[in-house]
C-alpha cells in the first residue's frame, strides 16, 4: 500500500502540474519509489515523462508489460488488435513493428503453444521486446519489417499483427508532449499521409501468410477507409472493426487466393 505520509503531497504536486489522473499516479509512484528515488520520479513526471516509462511497466490486456525509457508505450486501444487476432486461434503469429512486444506477449499469454515472432527496427524497442516476448517463448528480431524474419516462416504464418506508425508527419508536432518528446519518432511517424509503413506492411504480407492467413493493422477512424484500400490493393478482402469503449480501430485483411 502507498505510504500515507507522502501520498497527499505527491498528489498535489502532480495535480498542480496538470496530471489528469494525479491521485492514481501518485499512488503508483509512492508505492514504487522511496526517498530520493521518489523525488526523482515525481520530477520526471512533472517534466512529461510517461508514467509507464518511469515505473518500468505498462498495464496491457491485464499484464504488466516491461517498458523502458524511450520506448513506445502500449495504448489501451491496441487491446482490440489483440482480441481480434486471437479469435481464429492462430498457431503462428508475426508481430511487425512490435515496439515493446505488448501485442505478441498478450497473444502468447492467451493462446497456449503459440509460435510467436516479433520484429522492430528500433534498437531500444528490440531490447525491451526481448524482455517481454522471450519470457513467453517467442523470438524477437532487429530489422526493417519482414527483413530479419527467418525465411522458413514464408507461407506458414497464420496471423500478422501490425501496430505500425500511422501519424502523419505534420501532425507529430501537435501530439501530447508525452508521446512527442519521449517516444521514438520511428514509432510515430507514418509519412505524409500517415500510411507509408502500412503500405509496406500490407504489400509484403501475402508471401508470409498461409492461404487462409489474416493481416490485422491498427489504424484510426479517420484513416480506416484508406487503410482498407491499401489492404485490398495488396490482395486481401478487408473489413473495418471499431470498438467505442477502447476507441480502437483495426482493419482485418483475409487472404483471397
Amino acid at each position: 500500500m502507498p505510504h500515507p505520509r507522502f501520498l497527499p503531497a505527491v498528489t498535489r504536486t502532480l495535480r498542480s502540474a496538470g496530471c489528469v489522473f494525479a491521485e492514481s499516479e501518485a499512488e503508483l509512484l509512492v508505492d514504487t519509489f522511496v526517498g530520493d528515488d521518489l523525488e526523482n520520479a515525481v520530477a520526471q513526471r512533472i517534466l512529461g515523462t510517461p508514467l509507464e516509462q518511469i515505473l518500468g511497466w505498462a498495464e496491457f490486456c491485464g499484464l504488466r508489460i516491461v517498458v523502458e525509457p524511450g520506448v513506445f508505450v502500449p495504448r489501451r486501444r491496441t487491446e482490440l488488435l489483440v482480441r481480434l487476432a486471437a479469435t481464429s486461434r492462430p498457431r503462428t503469429v508475426v508481430d511487425i513493428c512490435c515496439g515493446s512486444g505488448a501485442v505478441g506477449t498478450a497473444l502468447a499469454h492467451m493462446l497456449d503453444g503459440l509460435e510467436l515472432h516479433a520484429s522492430d527496427i528500433d534498437t531500444a524497442a528490440v531490447r525491451c521486446a526481448r524482455r517481454n516476448v522471450e519470457s513467453r517463448g517467442g523470438h524477437v528480431y532487429a530489422g526493417d519489417l519482414y527483413a530479419s524474419l527467418p525465411e522458413e516462416l514464408r507461407g506458414h504464418v497464420d496471423v500478422i499483427v501490425a501496430n505500425a506508425p500511422y501519424v502523419p508527419t505534420d501532425a507529430i508536432g501537435s501530439m501530447p508532449p508525452e508521446a512527442r518528446d519521449h517516444e521514438p519518432r520511428v514509432a510515430l511517424d507514418g509519412g505524409v499521409d500517415g500510411l507509408d509503413v502500412q503500405r509496406r506492411v500490407a504489400s509484403d504480407a501475402t508471401g508470409w501468410l498461409t492461404p487462409n492467413g489474416r493481416l490485422l493493422i491498427e489504424t484510426s477512424v479517420r484513416q480506416a477507409e484508406r487503410t482498407a484500400q491499401i489492404v485490398v490493393a495488396a490482395g486481401f478482402d478487408a473489413d473495418i472493426v471499431h470498438d467505442d469503449e477502447l476507441d480502437g480501430t483495426v482493419v482485418i485483411g483475409r487472404a483471397c487466393r
